[in-house]
């Protein structure tokens, strides 16, 4: 199983971390050349990998740490995702309802990865709290994952388990999903919830 994070700013960098701490091999890549973020890469660890956009997607996992506004166009470096599994990390924050056609932001990043299973997740903690040891007062930070897709929620459960997190399923993204996805100017009640789980 092979993974990438595209957009290295604060959130990708967290997820990155959460990587080297886990020894786990990860692409990152940006619409910039690799050679721009490869020293930020080289000073996360070892296993994080700076590569250019249109070979970072070639991975099975891919965790979009985008702004959401540019989820498009992360979209168009294939012209089909299918076999693929997207991790939604974006927050469509300020973004008119109308412009969403109404639905769930995820549901419109569903759209724009034409085959692909997506799931919402890893995008309710700010990038400080994220890039922490998820090992926290004994227990393990909580990361909420959404998708329509119980297979892919599966998979990136068991992901999140290996990167040290607690994962919570919510169901659907229009149904528990809802809890981790802005409405306009409105937070979903879960966004920034700093939650630990305990065994």
């Amino acid at each position: 199983m092979s993974y990438a994070i595209i957009g290295f700013g604060n959130i990708g960098q967290a997820l990155a971390k959460a990587f080297a701490r886990s020894g786990i091999e990860v692409s990152v890549a940006t619409t910039r050349e690799p050679e721009s973020f490869a020293s930020d890469a080289a000073a996360i660890g070892p296993t994080i990998i700076p590569k250019a956009l249109a070979d970072a997607v070639k991975a099975d996992v891919i965790f979009l740490a985008v702004r959401f506004e540019a989820h498009p166009d992360v979209a168009k470096a294939l012209p089909d995702w299918h076999r693929k599994t997207i991790v939604d990390v974006t927050n469509a924050y300020g973004m008119p309802p109308q412009e969403l056609g109404d639905q769930p932001s995820s549901k419109a990043v569903a759209q724009a990865f034409t085959g692909a299973r997506l799931v919402k997740g890893f995008n309710h903690l700010g990038a400080p709290v994220l890039a922490k040891h998820p090992a926290a007062h004994g227990g393990r930070r909580v990361v909420f994952l959404a998708s329509d897709d119980d297979g892919a929620a599966e998979q990136i459960g068991a992901l999140a388990e290996k990167l040290g997190f607690a994962p919570v399923k919510l169901g659907g993204l229009s149904e528990g999903g809802l809890l981790v996805q802005a409405r306009g100017k409105s937070w979903g009640q879960l966004i920034f919830q700093d939650l630990v789980k305990f065994n």
